[in-house]
C-alpha cells in the first residue's frame, strides 16, 4: 500500500475532465468517461477491502492503512520540512544534475514552442501532482523522490526532442550533439559511482550504502539459524531485521517484522509492543534473536521501553545464549555461534540468539 498514490488518481481525474471539456465532449459524455475513470481507481481498492473482510483480517488492514498511517504521517512537524526538503532534494540533484537540468530545459523549451505545449503543461501537471505525492508526511526520503522521475524524465525527452529538431539540418557532428548529451546524462551517475558498481562487491556495496545495519552479517546468522531449526519451527527478531527471516527460510512468529514503529511518539506504540509481546508468548519460538543496534529500532528519548524491559525478563526465564555476533567496525564482525564467550576485547554493536530452553 502507498497512500500517495490518491495524488496520481486526483490527477487523472482532473486531466481527463479538462482535456473533455477541451476537446468539448457533451456533458453525459464528460461524466460516463470520468465515471468509468473513478471505478478503475476505486474498484481494485473495494475488491481488496472486500478480500480482507472476508479473511477476517479487515481491522488489522483498516489499522495499518488508516490509523497508524494517520499517525505516522503526522509526526514531523510542517517546521521541519523545508529543512528535511533541501537537504533531500540536493543529494538528489546533485547526484543526477545532467538530467535534472535537461528536464529544466524541457520545460522551458516545451512551454515555449507552441507545438509542444500541451506535452508541456500535462508534464507540468503531473509533475506538480508527483510533488504533492513525495510531499506526504514530510519526510522526504531519498528514495522518495522515485515518484517524481517519471516527469523529470519526459521533460528531459522533450529536451532531447528539441536539440534533435533544431539540429536536423546542421552538419554531422551537430546533429549527433543531442544524442552525445543524453548519453552523457545517463551515463553521469554510473560514472560517479564508478566503484560502487564495478569495483565492490556486494557484501562492500552492502556496507557503503548502510554501515550502521547488519545486512551481510544476517545471513551468517541466518545459516546458523536454519541448520538448527526445522522448517515448523518459527523464530522472532527484536529489531528491524526482516532480512534474517527470508535468508534462513523460517516463519517470524510475529507480525511486527521491523520494530521502529514501537519507538515512535505515537498514541499505539505501547499497543503495538503489547501485541508484539503476545505474538511471541503465544508462538514460543525455538530461537529469539535480539538487535543491540541503533538503526535497528530508532529509539527516542520519549520512546516507550516496555518491549525492553519484557524481553530482559522473557529470555532470562525462557532462552538460554546461543550465539554473539559482534560487529566492532562497520567492516569487521566477531562471530561466535554455538560457543559464547563470557567477555570480548572490544564490544561494538551486537545482536544475541538466544534458544529455547527445552
Amino acid at each position: 500500500m502507498k497512500q500517495p498514490a490518491v495524488f496520481f488518481a486526483l490527477f487523472g481525474a482532473i486531466y481527463l475532465v479538462f482535456n473533455n471539456l477541451r476537446r468539448r465532449f457533451r456533458p453525459q459524455t464528460i461524466f460516463l468517461r470520468t465515471l468509468i475513470f473513478s471505478a478503475g481507481v476505486i474498484l481494485p481498492l473495494g475488491i481488496t477491502c472486500l478480500l480482507f473482510w472476508r479473511m477476517g483480517v479487515f481491522d488489522r488492514f483498516w489499522f495499518w492503512t488508516i490509523d497508524y498511517a494517520r499517525q505516522y504521517g503526522s509526526l514531523v512537524p510542517f517546521s521541519q520540512a523545508p529543512r528535511i526538503f533541501f537537504y533531500s532534494a540536493k543529494e538528489v540533484i546533485v547526484a543526477g544534475w545532467p538530467t535534472w537540468t535537461l528536464a529544466g530545459i524541457g520545460l522551458v523549451a516545451g512551454l515555449w514552442e507552441q507545438r509542444t505545449r500541451p506535452i508541456a503543461v500535462f508534464l507540468l501537471g503531473l509533475l506538480f501532482f508527483s510533488a504533492l505525492a513525495l510531499c506526504a508526511g514530510f519526510y522526504f526520503r531519498l528514495h522518495y523522490f522515485i515518484l517524481v522521475l517519471p516527469a523529470v524524465s519526459l521533460l528531459a525527452g522533450i529536451a532531447i526532442s528539441r536539440l534533435s529538431y533544431r539540429s536536423v539540418d546542421r552538419s554531422i557532428v551537430v546533429q549527433f550533439t543531442p544524442i552525445l548529451i543524453l548519453g552523457f546524462a545517463l551515463a553521469w551517475p554510473i560514472i560517479t559511482q564508478g566503484k560502487f558498481f564495478f569495483e565492490a562487491s556486494p557484501a562492500d556495496a552492502s556496507r557503503m550504502i548502510y554501515p550502521e545495519s547488519p545486512f551481510v552479517e544476517s545471513i551468517r546468522i541466518a545459516e546458523y539459524l536454519r541448520e538448527h531449526t526445522t522448517r515448523s519451527d518459527t523464530i522472532a527478531v527484536l529489531g528491524s531485521e526482516p532480512q534474517i527471516y527470508f535468508y534462513s527460510g523460517r516463519h517470524s512468529a510475529t507480525g511486527y517484522i521491523y520494530t521502529y514503529g514501537l519507538m515512535e511518539p505515537q498514541k499505539y506504540a505501547t499497543q503495538m509492543q503489547q501485541e508484539m509481546i503476545r505474538d511471541i508468548e503465544r508462538a514460543h519460538p525455538k530461537f529469539l534473536i535480539s538487535v543491540v543496534m541503533p538503526d535497528s529500532w530508532l529509539q527516542r528519548p520519549e520512546s516507550e521501553r516496555l518491549i525492553f524491559t519484557w524481553a530482559n525478563e522473557y529470555t532470562a526465564q525462557n532462552y538460554t545464549v546461543a550465539g554473539f555476533v559482534n560487529m566492532v567496525a562497520p567492516d569487521k564482525a566477531d562471530y561466535y555461534l554455538g560457543d559464547v564467550p563470557q567477555s570480548v576485547p572490544q564490544l561494538g554493536k551486537y545482536i544475541l540468539i538466544y534458544q529455547r530452553k527445552s
